[in-house]
């Protein structure tokens, strides 16, 4: 069965910068499972699974247009320190903030007495990525899974 919209996919990967080592796979743990064409991972990466089937492996490489987008200058937010909890603040360090939208992964600036500037491009904005593939299996989306926007039973969502 080939990937197309609204089949659910596991799959491994091992995502790198272009010409770095892996800096994140899966490999070891649980595959990834995804409902493909609801925008669960990025475009260049869906894009590159169409028409693929379980057994097969690829690498493919995703300009940071289709991947996290390209680096924004002047993301810079100010943030009371109060909202980063207890933890101990470096210049550098990557943190999940609690935003309205949901966690977001932000690199921490400079850090004052009270408040904290933060970057809010992803830590991966700007960034041509490569990812190697093996896809699991493939199976359709139930009505419901569609309906949702996402898997559910194993790997998935449970309500």
């Amino acid at each position: 069965m080939k990937i197309e919209k609204d089949r659910v996919v596991r799959f491994h990967y091992s995502v790198s910068e272009v010409g770095q080592p892996a800096s994140e796979s899966s490999k070891g743990g649980d595959p990834l499972t995804i409902l493909i064409g609801h925008g669960q991972i990025i475009p260049g990466l869906e894009n590159a699974m169409q028409d693929r089937e379980a057994g097969d492996s690829f690498a493919v490489d995703v300009p940071a247009a289709e991947a996290y987008g390209e680096r924004r200058e002047g993301l810079t937010q100010r943030i009371p320190k109060k909202h980063f909890g207890e933890q101990r603040l470096i210049p550098g360090m990557q943190v999940l903030l609690q935003t309205n939208f949901g966690p977001r992964a932000v690199t921490i600036e400079k850090v004052g007495m009270s408040v904290v500037d933060v970057d809010l491009n992803h830590p991966m904005a700007g960034k041509d990525l490569h990812f190697e593939i093996e896809v699991v299996d493939v199976r359709e989306a139930s009505a419901e899974e569609i309906e949702h926007g996402h898997v559910h039973g194993e790997g998935g969502h449970h309500h």
